[in-house]
């Protein structure tokens, strides 16, 4: 098979705009076939398919019915396996770019019924209250049950200014929510980076993108300019990422670690599968002549103390980034546990514009851990206060969703990994109104720059 593009896109399910974990192949001359069909099988295909078109109450079209079998034959496989017809294999491709239509909400299918991962920062659906673990019922007057995930995210899209109703079940709600979204297009800025006092740096990525890196590079070389003095530390917050481009977490990940420094690896039934990528320019960088945009930082990026936020919202590509980091001891993971999404998809395109999007590997960390339904466990223990001991118990998990693939490194795991955090109590368990993520009022935040001054302290600084 001849790889065009190593488009790695690591995140969750479907936006109604989309993360996934993603290579970008082409079917070419390649043996599909090489154990015969079962003919016991295909003959009830055909008996089914037959008895609908000479049976069935209406009449059905042959494209209908074979879209159908294709969609329940890859659907069936695990949560993230999807047939992708020409409307969400355009989509797809305009996600990476960091403009797509729609209401910014990563969603998952659980029981024939939509749920949330997360909403997508400074989108529709999280300015209007949408939250990570809610239940969508109905869209519009449409209930949900019944309808396939690709047909809930394309009534999900729509005209940019037009509305759309969702009523939503949630947690600790006595009855169901009815939400009112305004559809837009939607420009995701992935790197938002400031200075939090003179020598601590706050770098926000809100999903991987195509020029992420880029963008990471460009703000680092800003704020360490405007920096007065020795940079004392920096805090990357990848809480609530869903994922994005593979290439972005490796341009991430290689800022900070040294060079050729294993970042991730995956490993698959097909040699296209495996691969190993390392903190080297030719597995960031997807066009060919382009020069390296890390090339430019300044030495201390690579060695300033760092703390790393996640949450369980943080996934696939994030997972990548806090776990190179951690088994390379770069940096302290301070928050809760991640998502947990530790597989990757191909896109194979499959002619007249659709694709079929399928798992084929999993990856794995520098250290040979596999992230697949456990995630990461941070160092540091920090709960959001503004969240009930409910709702964490409640909140969605890769290892909640139906058909999820197995961990298979989870039996070498020693010991309880939750028991293996240190812990910062958090305040009293009242509730508190949530604060903007880089806010003055984020106490998770707050307890890592705590942290690293504690470190300066520590190392007579």
């Amino acid at each position: 098979m001849r790889r065009l593009e190593k488009l790695g896109l690591v995140g969750l399910g479907l936006f109604t705009g989309v993360a996934l974990t993603i290579h970008l192949t082409a079917v070419a001359q390649k043996d599909t076939l090489a154990t015969p069909l079962p003919v016991e099988e295909m003959r009830a295909f055909t008996d089914v398919f037959g008895r609908i078109k000479s049976d069935y109450v209406e009449p059905v079209s042959d494209k209908t019915l074979i879209t159908q079998a294709i969609n329940g034959m890859v659907g069936g496989l695990d949560p993230h396996s999807a047939y992708l017809d020409a409307d969400a294999f355009k989509e797809l491709q305009s996600s990476t770019q960091g403009e797509f239509g729609g209401l910014g909400i990563e969603v998952g299918m659980e029981d024939g019924l939509v749920k949330v991962i997360s909403p997508i920062e400074d989108t529709p659906a999280f300015q209007a209250g949408v939250k990570s673990g809610d239940l969508i019922i109905k869209l519009d007057d449409t209930l949900v049950k019944g309808l396939s995930l690709n047909d809930a995210v394309k009534r999900m899209r729509g005209k940019p200014g037009s509305k759309i109703l969702l009523t939503i079940i949630r947690k600790n709600e006595p009855k169901p929510l009815v939400i009112s979204v305004t559809r837009a297009v939607i420009k995701v800025q992935s790197v938002k980076a400031k200075l939090l006092e003179n020598g601590y740096v706050f770098v926000r990525i809100t999903q991987f993108q195509e020029h992420t890196g880029e963008n990471l590079a460009s703000a680092l070389e800003k704020l360490f300019k405007e920096n007065k003095g020795e940079m004392k530390g920096l805090i990357l917050d990848l809480r609530n990422d869903p994922g994005g481009l593979l290439t972005g977490a490796v341009g991430v990940s290689s800022a900070f670690l040294a060079k050729d420094a294993l970042v991730v690896y995956t490993d698959g039934r097909t040699e296209d599968a495996k691969m190993r990528l390392t903190a080297n320019p030719e597995n960031y960088i997807r066009s060919s002549g382009k020069s390296d945009y890390l090339k430019g930082l300044p030495e201390a990026v690579k060695s300033v103390p760092m703390v790393v936020l996640v949450n369980g919202g943080s996934a696939s590509a994030s997972e990548i980034v806090a776990g190179a980091l951690q088994d390379h001891k770069r940096a302290v993971i301070m928050g809760t546990q991640t998502f947990g999404k530790g597989s990757v998809q191909t896109i194979l395109p499959l002619g007249n514009n659709t694709a079929v999007k399928l798992t084929t590997a999993r990856y794995y960390t520098p250290s040979g851990r596999s992230i697949q339904a456990k995630g990461i466990v941070p160092d540091i223990l920090v709960e959001d206060p503004s969240t009930t001991a409910l709702e964490n118990a409640f909140r969605l998990r890769e290892a909640d969703l139906d058909k999820h693939l197995i961990n298979d490194t989870q039996a070498e795991d020693k010991g309880d990994s939750k028991k293996q955090a240190q812990v910062i109590d958090k305040p009293e368990d009242n509730k508190v109104a949530p604060a903007e993520f880089g806010s003055k009022n984020d106490y998770q935040l707050n307890q890592a720059l705590n942290l690293l001054k504690g470190m300066q302290i520590l190392h007579g600084k």
